[in-house]
């Protein structure tokens, strides 16, 4: 594929994306646009102008009046101006008021059929597309809509990284799961991925913390909803902050450099590397040799007829293992996720011997 940037900056400066969740009022839409526009950091207005809500009654967006006041946004302040688009006829009108982005939100990419009515819609074309994960972690479902995308001829494409849905307690809105926009950013080197930090965060105290890890992990961008007055935001009021607290955010990021020529540092960073690919190669081995127990395990348990899984034992191994994981700084959300993983492989060793 032969990505192109949806913005042509140069390395090390973020794309900026900013505004409100919802477009409410012509004055609120403008208001914030004045006071972004004024402080010249934003590359790009957001404002939604439909709404996929989870239930119905709820504010799903003022339709297209909402795209004038975008048009009016570009023609005033000069800011270039985005919104989400779910079908067809939203590409039509938004294409039709001059909008300079789109954006694929994450309850669309979960949908093939509406992802490809897009996607046809957009055929001959080229303007931006920016594609949102789905709501949960699929990565073929992500990388379905890019292809989508550039098969119907774009190929400026960016990929937001909003976080996904879970069950239970949690930090954020939408967990993180960085490891997923990392796997996109390896198989596709020349793709620009921006950080949601506003959906995944879901409330405005972390919203610089998430922001600062996606830039150390060298997103391209941030996209982040700023709202004149938050607390009466007609829709998620609680993750979006002020222009002027916004700009605190963005001021206060540090930037990471992508690439250096210091040849001591370079020498340094490979030798701890070396250091590393050593204990993988350790715990490669290791981990072949617990399988191979795991396989004598089931033998034995074949033998003597007995079944494959032992709950109490396994909730011992877990319990166990991040009570020792803490002491050695490891979360217990890594210690699980990674037992459960061995587990889940000495489960299928153990049948594969149950079959045989």
């Amino acid at each position: 594929m032969q990505i192109q940037p949806i913005f042509n900056k140069p390395k090390g400066s973020p794309i900026i994306i900013a505004g409100p969740c919802s477009a409410e009022s012509e004055d609120q839409v403008m208001d914030i646009a004045r006071q972004l526009a004024a402080q010249g950091q934003v590359d790009l207005y957001r404002a939604g102008i439909w709404k996929p809500r989870t239930r119905p009654n709820s504010f799903e967006g003022v339709g297209v009046i909402g795209l004038k006041w975008l048009k009016r946004v570009k023609e005033e302040t000069g800011l270039k101006v985005c919104t989400e688009v779910a079908n067809r006829n939203h590409v039509f009108e938004a294409i039709k008021h001059q909008i300079d982005v789109l954006w694929i939100g994450a309850r669309t990419t979960v949908s093939p059929f509406a992802v490809q009515e897009i996607a046809d819609a957009l055929e001959g074309t080229d303007i931006p597309v920016m594609i949102k994960n789905p709501i949960n972690p699929d990565l073929g479902l992500w990388v379905g809509a890019l292809e989508r995308m550039y098969k119907a001829g774009i190929t400026k494409i960016a990929m937001i990284h909003r976080g996904f849905s879970s069950f239970g307690n949690s930090d954020f809105r939408n967990e993180p799961r960085w490891q997923m926009p990392i796997d996109i950013m390896r198989r596709f080197p020349d793709l620009e991925m921006i950080c949601d930090n506003s959906h995944i965060c879901g409330r405005r105290d972390t919203l610089h913390a998430v922001a600062q890890k996606a830039m150390d992990l060298n997103f391209d961008g941030l996209m982040t909803e700023t709202h004149n007055d938050p607390d009466k935001a007609w829709s998620d009021a609680m993750q979006q902050i002020t222009p002027s607290v916004f700009k605190e955010l963005v001021d206060s990021l540090i930037i990471r450099t992508r690439e250096t020529e210091d040849v001591q540092f370079l020498e340094n960073l490979d030798g701890l590397r070396q250091q590393i690919n050593v204990i993988d190669n350790q715990l490669l081995d290791l981990l072949g040799e617990r399988m191979s127990l795991a396989k004598d395990i089931g033998v034995y348990k074949k033998n003597n007829n007995i079944s494959i899984l032992q709950p109490s034992r396994w909730n011992e191994i877990l319990n166990k293992s991040i009570a020792k994981g803490a002491d050695k700084g490891l979360s217990s959300q890594f210690i699980s996720v990674f037992l459960k993983a061995i587990h889940e492989e000495s489960i299928n060793h153990q049948e594969k011997v149950m079959r045989d």
